[in-house]
Formats: structure tokens, sequence, C-alpha cells
């Protein structure tokens, strides 16, 4: 009997679980030296100066948006295919969104979508650009030579939104080493690349961000005597070895050591991970070439090497006369799972009534419209994507 393929699925090895074990044995559950491990570790995998462990990807954006100091008169631009927390983040910090539209052939915002929408922010009396979140999706590296040379004159923030690129190189090197942003955001989710159950990270260059996002993910609490500044009480009372000074409105986003156990581990085999869903992809390519199909999918740019998140094809559903749903419920008889990332952030209803400039997006609905996620994770065999595009064949051939 074949197996289930879902649509992705964490790789755990033998080496992972005795990583875990280790932390369970020992004195430190939540917050211990595999803290600092995997911080280091990740810092020196993606080429960043620093690294903080948080709780999920959106704690660590929101973080990252909190350490912008935003104001409710503060525009951020974000593409609309992504999942919501790339914009709610801003929503946390009482900022305000636009949504940029994607090229509907790869989902990915581009120089020309990032203009047009910063020119609706140019035209809302009272409003500022205060920054971009550009979004990896499915780990395609978006070209940011455009949109941060305008940010840098404009005194505007990026952050990278990375959750889908762990392992992704693009025109600025690796993601994660921030050549050409404030900062970048990992999500470490079961379906990612790697994972540590559920986790994220931050990677930036600058110390003092780096100790501000520190403490907003414990409390706003500050340790470090040197930079204390007193109860009132003097001497001991003030600075005593137990002394701890909330400076700061945080928040409990801490990453425990079991889940950073877990992740000093998976990162180990990140060139693994990296050259398994290489390999996989060729599949699916060599696989695609040897069927006429009405299926699309990009090759990556001459200056890119993703590691790919999903295997998103682009389908016109409408052309060839079956719907999404009768193909997916067609490949999940035959054992294959998919999915469809992502339905298009402005058209969530809650966005809908609280994003700025609003008009349509005809790229991010083509793309909503015509998207599907093919099953991709480490641990698929080698013959998996021919079934999976063989099964694909049957229904779409049966027309």
């Amino acid at each position: 009997m074949t197996s289930f393929l879902p649509y992705g699925r964490q790789s755990i090895s033998e080496a992972d679980i005795e990583a875990v074990v280790e932390v369970l044995r020992s004195d430190y559950l939540t917050t211990g030296p595999y803290v600092d491990r995997f911080e280091a570790d990740l810092a020196a995998a993606v080429g960043a100066k620093e690294a903080i462990v948080v709780a999920n990807g959106t704690a660590a954006l929101h973080i990252a948006a909190l350490a912008q100091d935003l104001t409710a008169d503060d525009v951020v631009i974000v593409p609309s295919i992504t999942f919501a927390a790339s914009a709610n983040c801003i929503a946390y910090c009482g900022a305000q969104v636009i949504f940029a539209d994607v090229d509907p052939a790869t989902g990915l915002l581009t120089d020309a979508s990032f203009d047009e929408a910063l020119a609706c922010v140019d035209v809302l009396p009272g409003k500022r650009f205060a920054g971009v979140i550009p979004v990896h999706y499915a780990g395609r590296p978006v070209d940011l030579t455009h949109i941060s040379g305008v940010c840098e004159a404009r005194e505007a923030f990026l952050i990278e939104d990375a959750c889908h690129a762990i392992g992704t190189t693009g025109a600025q090197g690796t993601v994660g080493s921030c050549k050409a942003s404030d900062m970048a955001v990992f999500s470490f989710h079961p379906v990612k690349t790697l994972t540590t159950g559920e986790g994220g990270a931050i990677t930036l260059d600058d110390p003092a961000v780096a100790r501000r996002l520190r403490a907003l993910r414990s409390h706003g609490i500050e340790r470090d005597p040197v930079r204390m500044k007193g109860f009132g009480y003097g001497g001991d009372n003030d600075a005593g070895p137990w002394v701890y000074e909330m400076q700061a409105l945080g928040y409990n986003y801490r990453l425990p050591d079991i889940n950073c156990a877990l992740g000093a581990s998976q990162l180990k085999r990140l060139p693994e991970f990296m050259t398994r869903r290489a390999a996989l992809v060729s599949a699916y390519q060599e696989a695609l070439a040897a069927k006429n199909l009405p299926v699309n999918w990009v090759e990556p740019g001459p200056t890119d090497s993703p590691t790919f998140h999903l295997f998103a094809v682009t389908i016109d559903f409408n052309d060839i006369g079956i719907t999404r749903t009768d193909v997916m419920a067609g490949l999940k008889a035959r054992g294959i799972g998919t999915q469809v990332h992502y339905i298009p952030v402005h058209r969530q209803p809650w966005w809908q009534t609280h994003a700025l400039g609003q008009r349509d997006l005809p790229g991010a609905d083509c793309y909503y419209r015509n998207t599907l996620s093919l099953p991709l994770y480490a641990d698929m065999t080698d013959d998996d994507p021919k079934r999976v595009i063989d099964s694909l064949a049957e229904l779409l051939h049966g027309l």
C-alpha cells in the first residue's frame, strides 16, 4: 500500500531525538544553554551578526515591527500573497498597512508592484511611508536592490519575511545575512525546511537592536546591572543579584531549551535538507517535462539558488474546465495531499475594513485562483515527484 504524501512535514532523525532527550535529562527545560547555542549557530549559518530566537514566526514578526517604533500615521507595504501574520504584525503595533500586488506567475513582490503601492502611500494625507516587508514566498528570493535603495533614501525600514526561505541565496547573498535589510524573520514550524516544533527567529547585524529584541521577547526585562535605572531604594535593594527591571512593555515570547536543542540539531542537517529539496524539485521538473500538462512552474533566476519550502505550481483551472477542489480531491483519493498558499490577505474580511489604499490587486488574485502546492519535504522518496505528476496527469488528461 502506498503511503499518503502530505504537502509538507518534518524530518526527524535519531540525532534530533537524542538532542531533545539530552535536554529533558538536564537542569534546563525553558531558557538554558541551548538557546545561546542555537542563536549562535543560526547567525553563523546565515551570515548575520545576531540571531534572536522566539516562540514562533508571528512573535518574530511582532517584535521586529515593535522595534521600529511605529505610530498610527506610519504605513507599511506588505505583499498580499503571504500568511496573515506578515501584515498583522503591523496592526499589532497600531500602524497602517497598504497591500502590494505580486507577480501572478511566482507570487513575489516586484519592483513595479512595490512602486505602485508606494505611490498609493504618498497620496494619503498625513501618512508616512515607514517600511516594507518583502516576502520570500515559497523559498524564492525577492531581489531587494531597488526596494532597499528606496527605503534607504526614505529612511524607512526593510524587514525580510524569510519564513519560507532558510537556506536560500539570491541577489543579496544568503537570505538572513541582512545585506540589504534591517533584519530578517524566520519560522521553524514543522512544515518548514527545518523545525523546532514551533519557533521563529530574527537575524540582524545591529547589537543594540538585538539587545532590545531580547528584552521585548522577555517582558521588557533588563538584568544587566550596568543598564539598570534603580527603584529608588538604594544599596543592594536596587542592584542585588536577584534584581531585574521591567524597562519596556514586552512579551513572553521565549523559545524553550527543548525546542532550541531540536533546532540546533536540525540546523546541522540544513545542508542535507537543501540538497534533498533541490533533488526533489529537479525530479518534479523532469516529471513535468515528460508530460504535456497545463501546469506552470517558473525556473529560478540566474542569481537565485532557492531552498524551496513549497513546490507551488499554477494551473488555469477555469481555462481547462476543472475546479481546483476537484483536482485536490482527486489527488487525495490517490494518496496525495495538496494545499493552497495563500488566499490574498487583502481579501480577508478584517483587512478589507482595515487596510489603506483599497484597490484591485489583479496579480495576487490571479495567483490565488491558479496556485496549488504539491508535496515537498525531505523524507519523500526519489520516485514520489513522478508519482504526484503521474496522478495529476490522470486527472488533467481525463478532461
